[in-house]
């Protein structure tokens, strides 16, 4: 395969790299759902120079997008680099100069202090700008349709990979963890950009430890950080150790903030130690707060704070409900649904409120295994769950709703996700009935290679 590494697990098979930038016109197999004209995104990492094996993480290479683009019928298929600053830094140079993650350790002296954003998590659309994000740095615009680099957008400070577009105002809102000048610190930030894009309001106020903060719920009245004990440790760096590691001990939170008062009105709710990467979406009912999230028992991917090895396990579909008419507010928690699985995804323009359907990549035969071997939905009406698997499925990407039509009703239209071919060693975009997913897809848009694993994907409607 092209560009595989054999020392690190996050280097083989289907992680690997590729190497190329490609423009494709892609054959359709089955019906192309008349109407569906636009854009579908999908972005991952894809490290352009040979990273160090031993050290390197899935989550530290340099971002590549992967944009088909839907019209009249007809599949087009782009893949370009997010040409970052770190990015065209080593290009000009020809080699690798930044360390994993930010590693100091692992850093050339000669690019020491510059930026190392990788924008390879999430990509989003706000206020006409086409958005790549990730963990520790601002979102970086691309054009939409070359998909050449822009530059970031300032938001005063980092942006984490999950902003939240409110549908009432148009108004992106984000957080921002370790928040401070000092690496890994308990400072956590929050803001608001209106629907223009210009920011608004930016506040910070401390944790009691540096958390690993992926995602977090908006509502129309709160912002509700999970502060959980995938922690970070700027001591524990330095000494060689894990940078983020699995710490049980320390106390699961959230963070409920009202979006008028600000972090003036902040409390903290403790909830079951546990991990959760992904938010399907929250929403008020009165007093009540209903988060619905995907929940590990304890985080994958990263080892103990000792530097052994922890333990991989799937995460299962949760709701908090938090109790807020008193003044130590109170949580429950319920379990909607045992099957194992990541990326949970509803009909976006639900959010905010209380939601009917959800859509996520399965793990049914490898539980806390992140490619995904199945499709699921979930209607959490009738309790029904349906499930769709291939033979020889090698990965099932983020399922993404997109509607039949604006005044469709909730969950009628498309779900539209990348899978993994491992035989063929290719990737498909296979578009779905988002009712009825366990009838298979509709139809299948084959790339003639494949497509590594990556994280998030949207569809941006012509």
């Amino acid at each position: 395969m092209d560009g595989e590494l054999r020392g690190n697990p996050f280097l083989r098979g289907n992680f690997a790299p590729v190497r190329t930038e490609d423009d494709f016109d892609l054959p359709v197999t089955g019906t192309l759902p008349a109407g569906l004209n636009g854009a579908f995104y999908r972005i991952g990492p894809n490290p352009q120079f040979e990273p160090e094996p031993k050290g390197y993480h899935w989550f530290g290479g340099d971002g590549m997008l992967h944009a088909f683009h839907i019209e009249g019928g007809k599949v087009q298929y782009r893949n370009r680099y997010v040409r970052t600053p770190r990015w065209q830094t080593e290009n000009a140079a020809g080699r690798r100069l930044y360390g994993a993650m930010g590693n100091p350790m692992t850093t050339d002296p000669s690019v020491m202090g510059t930026d190392s954003g990788v924008a390879n998590t999430n990509v989003m659309v706000h206020a006409g700008r086409l958005l790549a994000l990730e963990e520790a740095h601002q979102p970086f615009e691309v054009e939409a349709g070359s998909l050449d680099p822009v530059g970031y957008r300032d938001f005063g400070g980092k942006v984490t990979a999950h902003p939240k577009v409110d549908p009432r105002t148009g108004e992106m809102v984000f957080i921002a963890y370790a928040d401070a000048e000092l690496p890994l610190s308990s400072k956590v930030s929050w803001g608001v950009a209106d629907a223009d894009g210009v920011l608004r309001l930016r506040e910070t106020f401390d944790a009691p430890y540096c958390s690993m903060i992926h995602d977090f719920a908006l509502t129309d009245r709160f912002v509700v950080i999970p502060v959980l004990p995938l922690t970070g440790d700027l001591q524990r760096a330095m000494s060689g150790m894990p940078p983020f590691a699995w710490e049980p001990e320390k106390p699961a939170l959230l963070a409920i903030i009202d979006r008028e008062k600000g972090v003036s009105s902040l409390r903290w709710v403790p909830v079951s130690a546990g991990y959760v990467f992904h938010v399907a979406n929250a929403w008020e009912e009165g007093d009540q707060l209903f988060i619905d999230v995907m929940r590990y028992p304890q985080a994958p991917f990263f080892p103990l704070a000792d530097g052994s090895p922890g333990r991989e396990t799937g995460a299962v579909s949760l709701r908090w409900q938090v109790d807020t008419s008193g003044p130590e507010p109170k949580v429950t928690e319920t379990t909607m649904d045992d099957l194992a699985g990541e990326f949970p995804r509803i009909d976006d323009r639900f959010a905010q409120r209380r939601h009917r359907h959800v859509w996520f990549s399965g793990q049914a035969r490898r539980p806390g295994d992140i490619r995904g071997d199945c499709l699921a939905h979930l209607d959490l009406e009738t309790g029904e769950r349906q499930v769709w698997n291939d033979e020889g499925l090698g990965g099932v990407g983020e399922p993404v709703f997109c509607p039949a039509s604006a005044d469709a009703t909730e969950g009628e239209g498309w779900i539209l996700t990348v899978l993994f071919r491992p035989q063929k060693d290719i990737s498909e975009l296979a578009i779905f009935d988002a009712k009825t997913i366990s009838k298979g897809p509709v139809c299948v848009v084959p790339v003639p290679r494949r497509i590594p694993f990556g994280f998030h994907a949207n569809f941006v409607a012509a």
